[in-house]
């Protein structure tokens, strides 16, 4: 082994950083509902946690990684993608993993990321109140509910067979 090898990967240089910082921030800055304020914060976070992953220990190569796949950096909580207090909007949902607006959530945390609804709100530690359902996306079909009377039953008309017959 020469003296210039070592048992850790190579870090990347600052350049990469800055240009994966860069690329993640103008692709987040070509959607139509962020602010220059959003976007800033965002290249803040995404300096703040690219640098924080280059002090971090790598695996030596040719170790083979724990079961269950490549080896993954968990911290306690993860960097929301975008702001818990803007994540729901009127007519639309933000997933908080990927920062992709949907009417409802619960199909796209299951297909995409695997999560269920509870462990969605516990790994951003979410209120149970935390709507995952865009507001006016559930007062519509509330209202139509209501419409078409679902939810109701007569007690007027009793069932004949419920009648006492002596």
């Amino acid at each position: 082994m020469n003296a210039n090898e070592s048992d850790a990967a190579p870090t990347p240089p600052k350049a990469t950083v800055t240009d994966a910082v860069a690329r993640v921030v103008a692709a987040y800055a070509g959607r139509a509902d962020t602010s220059p304020d959003d976007i800033v914060a965002l290249a803040l976070r995404l300096s703040d946690v690219f640098s924080s992953l280059e002090d971090l220990p790598t695996t030596a190569p040719g170790s083979i990684p724990e079961a269950g796949g490549p080896a993954r950096v968990t911290t306690g909580t993860p960097v929301p993608a975008v702001p818990i207090d803007k994540a729901v909007t009127d007519d639309k949902v933000f997933c908080l993993c990927c920062g992709r607006g949907f009417t409802m959530l619960k199909r796209h945390l299951k297909a995409e990321h695997g999560l269920t609804e509870e462990e969605y709100r516990t790994l951003f530690g979410l209120p149970e109140d935390m709507p995952l359902v865009a507001p006016n996306y559930s007062e519509r079909k509330a209202a139509y509910a209501k419409r078409v009377g679902l939810g109701k039953y007569q007690r007027d008309h009793a069932d004949p067979s419920d009648t006492d017959a002596d």
